[in-house]
């Protein structure tokens, strides 16, 4: 991204900036008297705050131009709930930048609140302004002959108001803008891959950005094509890529941060880099969208880009299953029976519930590498937008301790999950009579029996699937999610692996 952070810790502000940032809540509206920038732009504020125009509601924003009352030339006000935590924080900075990128500010002086700092902790408060700024102004590039580009922030200067200049306040500030920054890097590598259109992001390529990342981070690779793939038993990659001219790909990166430690996370990330559906081809209409069935191992790479970056005291397998799912003569059918990676059979009665069949094998090649806790993200199922819509990642588990640490996870990144139920009548609707298992259960509970077709391959290790079906790819920009590709589900992995309190 290439901004570049500095810091004022008594106040001193920058000889040139193009704005200055100023969060603030209803009250300290409501303060007589009180000093925020200038007399006369607080006087602005006061009579914007009066006629009700502005109430410092959280994600509200007001900007005015300074006239050469300042070295700036725009203030930015941006509300802050009196009460507001990391999520607030991180919802307001990114109305902030996006009022930064009407006027085009790229260098701004953001005065840090001290109340803020206190509330959220100097770690956390930095991290989640860092996350808001430069999430929100990153966006989908549309593919033109003349090259677009996005706004940018260049560089970002953090006054801390001397009252607030704890002893611990400037080194935790500072660390948590770096977290930040990191996780918005990752979150936005995971956003670009997933919006690459089909005919450039084939299971290969999706391979080569792996190798790229694993050569820039330091990690170890190994990719499996079709015939090592086949050497290994892999039949539900197998036969999922086999109707695509793009032969299949099996992803596996290693991170080892904790050589001494036995315990070591999978991660496993759903790689479809295009789904038709099929043999059970899907309708026309939005099937564009379906460039997006690989955001589960967007994530997954955006999480291991973070943990690269950062390097925490962790060990990690991360597996992505690449495959194109397409009709061909040599497409799987209906009816079909797999031998999968790990011995078990399963009936095909639908060939566009493919992602659960390679996530099968993805989960026993994980577990074959030393995996010992397993978490799958996947744009598994329509069933979970009909129940959670587009704001909720559904969750099935089989180990309740995990699916909290998963769920707490997510409440750091300011990411909902919700979990569904696991009992075993779901499992039984997933029995065949042609196989051990059949790969639909029909409408009723779909997002669960398909979390828990992937379940049956956990070899009963603890085990949390997570479904972004509705929260990976989105119609409309919100926050700090834009139009298109979210990726969704990256700071919740890292915040996970990293158990950053």
């Amino acid at each position: 991204m290439g901004v570049t952070f500095t810091y004022g810790w008594n106040g001193e502000q920058p000889a040139a900036i193009d704005a200055v940032l100023r969060f603030i809540g209803p009250g300290e509206l409501e303060r007589e008297g009180a000093a925020w920038v200038r007399p006369e732009i607080d006087a602005a504020l006061r009579t914007a705050v009066s006629k009700g125009i502005f109430k410092g509601d959280t994600a509200q924003t007001e900007t005015y131009p300074t006239f050469g009352l300042h070295s700036a030339g725009y203030v930015v006000f941006a509300g802050l709930a009196d009460d507001g935590g990391t999520d607030e924080l991180r919802l307001s900075a990114a109305a902030a930048a996006k009022a930064l990128k009407r006027i085009k500010a790229s260098s701004v002086s953001v005065i840090c609140d001290s109340a803020a700092i206190a509330r959220c902790g100097a770690e956390r408060f930095g991290q989640a302004l860092a996350e808001g700024l430069l999430l929100a102004l990153h966006e989908r590039l549309p593919l033109k002959r003349e090259a677009a580009k996005r706004h940018v922030l260049e560089n970002v200067h953090l006054v801390l108001d001397p009252a607030a200049n704890q002893a611990a306040a400037p080194a935790g500030l500072e660390s948590g803008v770096k977290r930040g920054a990191a996780y918005a890097e990752g979150v936005c590598y995971a956003r670009d891959l997933t919006n690459m259109a089909g005919n450039e992001l084939t299971p290969e390529r999706l391979a080569a950005f792996a190798e790229d990342l694993a050569r820039d981070y330091d990690l170890d690779i190994e990719v499996i094509d079709e015939w090592m793939a086949a050497e290994q038993g892999m039949g539900g990659l197998l036969a999922v890529g086999k109707g695509s001219v793009h032969e299949p790909r099996m992803i596996v990166l290693y991170y080892e941060g904790a050589p001494g430690n036995k315990q070591t996370w999978g991660l496993i990330g759903k790689g479809i880099t295009f789904d038709t559906g099929g043999i059970s081809l899907k309708r026309a209409a939005g099937m564009e969208e379906m460039i997006s069935d690989m955001g589960g191992a967007a994530a997954v790479l955006g999480a291991m880009r973070i943990i690269g970056e950062l390097k925490p005291e962790a060990n990690v397998i991360a597996v992505i299953p690449a495959a194109e799912n397409m009709p061909s003569h040599r497409s799987f059918k209906p009816g079909d029976i797999i031998r999968m990676m790990n011995g078990l059979t399963v009936e095909v009665v639908n060939t566009d519930a493919e992602g659960r069949i390679v996530l099968a094998d993805a989960m026993t090649a994980a577990i074959r590498r030393g995996a010992t806790k397993l978490v799958d993200v996947a744009t598994l199922t329509g069933a979970v937008v009909s129940a959670l819509g587009d704001h909720v990642t559904g969750a099935v588990a089989n180990d309740g301790g995990l699916l909290r640490e998963v769920i707490a996870a997510g409440e750091k990144a300011g990411e909902r999950i919700w979990a569904f139920p696991s009992y075993p009548e779901y499992v039984k609707q997933l029995k065949s009579e042609a196989a051990d298992l059949k790969n639909g259960s029909g409408r009723y509970g779909a997002a669960i029996t398909a979390g828990l077709f992937i379940g049956e391959f956990a070899e009963g290790l603890p085990w949390v699937h997570l479904d972004i079906g509705g929260t990976a790819f989105i119609d409309k920009a919100r926050g700090w999610e834009p139009k298109g590709a979210t990726g969704v589900m990256t700071r919740t992995l890292a915040e996970l692996v990293q158990a950053f309190d």
